[in-house]
Parts: structure tokens; C-alpha cells; sequence
């Protein structure tokens, strides 16, 4: 019997002690949103798009405040040296598979084209993970139209999450994953703030849970080990901080770092890259540096439990040749993490 979809609250997984914005998702951040387009006929293809898109970025206000950081370069990242030099961000963040991020990022070009009818230059930005374990990577499915779908229809409430756009095929420390999301809410200096992300698993290691190992050998009966050890990470994260570059440069290592918290073992064909952005009015000052360590603790909060949402909400698939990835059996995990005194009371 296949079981429900759950995030970790949901089991009484709390991770850290800060509270969450109203989803406990990226769209906490005001202006933030995430839409999903979802590739998937039950056979051989299992892949998709996710599109984050900051709302402020429109006439008068073509960019915010960016960095990204590369764990491991290993992967396709589009765009980002551009951020790297610039410190802006001036596209919305599109996820795929690796085969397809190229077409991504022509559709995401065109995109920007029609909002900016006189602009001559344009940086989209589109990042993936390698979906191949379960997708046939080589057919390239995503069009120009899935990626506009993603961006048009993205919205501020809740997002799906797991086997959704582009964590549809993807697999995580052995298990199924996809999409996740999580977020915090923090004081820094006199005011509330928020900080969220998004990730899409697909990376290798042991599934740790609140510190607890949880090896996919002694949940999963005859699992499947065939994926490679790496396949990477993407990893998102928003504020309404105010920061500038050089300070998100600081919160996308933050972010990188808590993928240790859940078991990754950074090997080496893993792209691992985070992705931070400030949604804050342009006028308003970075904060200090000293204001900062609220913001680093939110962040590695809500990468840790965004990274968790995406194994268990996602559901056991089989996919090209065969190949199943199962799901995180959410009853062992449970009678684990109680034997040791780490669950809360499920919310």
C-alpha cells in the first residue's frame, strides 16, 4: 500500500527551535513565487520545471541583490558567473533536468525578451539536477512552453512539493525525492524577517534525520543502488532581509553547509549550488554584518528541513528501464526517531 504524502512536520519532524512563516515555504517571503510545470506519462519520462520568480523584478526595478555559491561545480548552472560578477539577479530561477537546462534557458531568454521589448541584454539564470536515474534524459522533453507555464503560473501560496516539475524524477541519499520548501521567521536588529527555500534533491550519502542515520539499506527491503553517488542539488533561498552581494554570498554557503545536516556526502559528480537573493525595497541599507547570524541561523534551518520535505513528500516511482526509487517508509522512520526521543507531537 503506497503511503500519503507528509511533510516532516506532519510526522512530528521539527527541526530547529525557529518559528515558520504561515506556508513554511519560500513564498513566506513577500513577492516570492513558485510554480511547477510536471513532465510525467508513467513510463519513461519523470521530469518537469520549477520556476521561482520574484515578483518586484518588473519596470523600475530589473534586479535584486544575488549570489551564488557552487559546493561542487559539477553541474550547469546558466547565468551565474554574470551573478557572481554583477551581484544581481534579473531573470526568475528556473530548475529542469540537465539535458533540457539549455532549452530552459532559451525559453527563459524569450521570456525576458517580451517583458523588455528594448533591452539588448539578458541574464537567465536556470540551474538543474540530472533526472536521468529515472527519466529518459536523452529525449529532452521540456519546451519553451513548460517553462512559461512554470513562470505564468506561478503564485504565493502554498507549493507542491516532491514528485512535482523538477524533482519529479529526481532521487536523494537513496530514496525518492523531488522539490521541497521551508522557511523561518527571525528578528534582525528592531525587525521581523523572513527567510525561505526551495530545493530540488537529487545528491548522494546516508539519510540522517535530526541527527539520526537512516540508511536506506535497513528501511528499504532489496533497494535500489543503482543511481550514481552524486547527481547534485539546487538549492534557493529568499529574504526580506535587506543584503547586498557580497552578504548573500555568506547566506549561499549557509545554505550549501546544511546539507550536511541531512546526510550528503558531496561527492564528486555532485553540483551542488545555492542561489540567495534579497527581495527588500532597493532603498533600504544592507544591515550590518554584526545583524547578520539570525539570518545564517534561519537559513540553515529551512535548508535542512526543505531538504527533508523532499524525500517525504515524495512517493515511490518507477521509471526508465524499470528502475523504481522508493519512497522514505515514513512508519520506520517514525518508530526510529521515537526509540530515540526525537519526535515532537505531529502537527
Amino acid at each position: 500500500m503506497s503511503q500519503l504524502s507528509r511533510r516532516a512536520r506532519d510526522l512530528g519532524i521539527v527541526v530547529g527551535s525557529l518559528p515558520t512563516g504561515p506556508h513554511n515555504a519560500i513564498t513566506d517571503v513577500a513577492g516570492t513565487l513558485v510554480g511547477h510545470t510536471t513532465i510525467d506519462d508513467g513510463a519513461d519520462l519523470h521530469t518537469g520545471v520549477t520556476a521561482v520568480v520574484p515578483s518586484q523584478l518588473g519596470p523600475g526595478w530589473w534586479t535584486l541583490p544575488a549570489a551564488v555559491y557552487a559546493g561542487n561545480g559539477h553541474g550547469k548552472l546558466v547565468g551565474s558567473t554574470q551573478v557572481d560578477e554583477l551581484g544581481v539577479l534579473e531573470s526568475p530561477i528556473v530548475l529542469t533536468g540537465t539535458l533540457s537546462v539549455f532549452r530552459a534557458a532559451d525559453a527563459l531568454l524569450g521570456y525576458l525578451m517580451d517583458q523588455r521589448p528594448d533591452g539588448l541584454s539578458f541574464n537567465p539564470l536556470v540551474g538543474e539536477t540530472n533526472d536521468g536515474h529515472l527519466s529518459d534524459i536523452r529525449r529532452r522533453p521540456v519546451g519553451a512552453e513548460d517553462v512559461l507555464a512554470a513562470i505564468t503560473g506561478a503564485s504565493a501560496g502554498p507549493p507542491a512539493e516532491g514528485c512535482v516539475g523538477a524533482g519529479t524524477g529526481t532521487t536523494a541519499l537513496g530514496f525518492k525525492a523531488g522539490i521541497g520548501t521551508s522557511s523561518r521567521t527571525v528578528r534582525v536588529g528592531d525587525r521581523p524577517a523572513t527567510v525561505g527555500a526551495l530545493v530540488q534533491s537529487n545528491f548522494g550519502g546516508v539519510l540522517t534525520v535530526l541527527g539520526v542515520p537512516l540508511p536506506v539499506e535497513e528501511l528499504v527491503e532489496d533497494p535500489d543502488r543503482t543511481e550514481p553517488s552524486g547527481n547534485s542539488c539546487m538549492i534557493v533561498v529568499a529574504t526580506d532581509v535587506p543584503l547586498d552581494a557580497r552578504q548573500l554570498g555568506r547566506v549561499a554557503r549557509r545554505a550549501v553547509f546544511a546539507m550536511g545536516r541531512v546526510g550528503a556526502s558531496y561527492s564528486n559528480g555532485s553540483g551542488d549550488y545555492a542561489i540567495a537573493f534579497s527581495a527588500a525595497r532597493p532603498e533600504q541599507p544592507p544591515i550590518p554584518d554584526g545583524e547578520i547570524n539570525p539570518v545564517f541561523a534561519a537559513v540553515l534551518e529551512s535548508v535542512e528541513e526543505a531538504l527533508l520535505n523532499s524525500l517525504l513528500t515524495a512517493v515511490t516511482t518507477t521509471g526508465v528501464g524499470g528502475r523504481t526509487s522508493h519512497a522514505v517508509p515514513h512508519a520506520a522512520v517514525i518508530r526510529r526517531l521515537s526509540a530515540v526521543g526525537r519526535l515532537a507531537a505531529p502537527a
